[in-house]
This record gives structure tokens, C-alpha cells and sequence, in this order.
């Protein structure tokens, strides 16, 4: 019995590899008679997971690789100096901080909308808990979100219009006295940074 006949039957399968022995494997040696499968069919199957996998464990390295820029929170207790990676892909913005198992303090993320708009997040996959400030065009705080819930699907909105949102690790709004009306400086504002 060759190769094509453990291909289930799968008239692509045969049509596709007949007499290409090399495209096959006996994986009936790992698992039982039982199981034959044609490897192209099974790499359709396999392969989204291989790639989920793959982000899975490339979060933490990647996150490690990102460029990072300087913000100041100016508020009535001082100003506070913090690293941030900026997301402003869709892309970017979507992943955000899931995937990770740790966020450090004085880091965070900055997503920038480009423009002012109602903005809202959610702490899908995201591992840590964390404070968000929704943050105008113009560097004010608008709103605050404290200790957001890791895992929790229930949306965060902002309270008006805003051009991005700082997530900063939970419960830092509180140890340095951030309010709204406070001030965000950095270069998507016309700040430095």
C-alpha cells in the first residue's frame, strides 16, 4: 500500500501528488493505521495555528525590540518622566499591549489616533492590569480609567473626543497624583519626545 492510498481518498489529494511519493509522510508509524493524512492537506489546518503560535511567543521579544520615546505627564504633584513604545498603525493599536506578561514602571504604551475621535479599549488578552488616560490634541487628560481588569471584554471609553490613550501600568495614576486637566507632553502633541 503506497502513500496515495493513505490519503483518506481525497481526490485533490491523488490528483494533485500521484506518483510524487516525497509529498507523503508514514505518519502512521506515530500515531496508528488510523491516521493518514495528506501534508498539504493538513498544512491548510495547521498552519493559522503554527502562526498564532508564533505571535505568541514573539510578543515578549518583539516588545523588547520596539523603539521608545520619551513622555511627561505634567501634574500638580510634578512632572513624570516615562518611556513609551507609539502605536499608531491599526495594526499596532489592535495588539497593544496583549500578549504581555509584564509592563514595567515608568514604561507604557501610547496609541495615537492622528486626529481627535471617541476612542475606546478593551483588556482583551492583555495580561496586566492597567491605567488609561485618554489625552486631547492638545496634550490635555481628558478622562481617566483606573486599574482596568486583565482579560475583561467590557469597554473603556474615553468621555469626549481624544487623539490617543496612554496605558501605563495599574494604579500609577494614583501614586503620582494624575488627574484630568493635567498636561501630556510629547512630539505627537508638538511636544519633545
Amino acid at each position: 500500500m503506497g502513500p496515495l492510498s493513505r490519503c483518506l481518498g481525497s481526490p485533490r489529494c491523488e490528483e494533485n501528488y500521484s506518483g510524487r511519493e516525497e509529498n507523503f509522510k508514514r505518519v502512521e508509524d506515530l500515531r496508528g493505521p488510523r491516521f493518514r493524512l495528506c501534508t498539504t492537506v493538513m498544512s491548510r489546518r495547521v498552519r493559522p495555528c503554527l502562526v498564532i503560535v508564533a505571535l505568541w511567543f514573539a510578543a515578549p521579544v518583539a516588545a523588547a525590540e520596539v523603539e521608545l520615546s520619551e513622555l511627561l505627564i505634567v501634574s500638580a504633584s510634578g512632572r513624570h518622566a516615562f518611556m513609551v513604545e507609539v502605536a499608531d498603525t491599526p495594526e499596532e493599536r489592535a495588539i497593544g499591549l496583549m500578549f504581555r506578561r509584564s509592563l514595567d514602571p515608568g514604561r507604557g504604551m501610547l496609541f495615537d489616533y492622528r486626529h481627535d475621535r471617541p476612542a475606546s479599549m478593551w483588556m482583551k488578552n492583555t495580561y496586566v492590569s492597567l491605567d488609561m488616560l485618554f489625552i486631547a490634541a492638545d496634550g490635555r487628560v481628558v478622562s481617566i480609567a483606573e486599574n482596568a481588569v486583565p482579560g475583561s471584554l467590557d469597554t473603556i471609553a474615553s468621555v469626549g473626543p481624544v487623539r490617543a490613550v496612554l496605558e501605563i501600568s495599574a494604579g500609577t495614576v494614583a501614586r503620582l497624583g494624575i488627574a484630568p486637566a493635567d498636561r501630556v507632553v510629547h512630539r505627537i502633541f508638538g511636544g519633545g519626545g
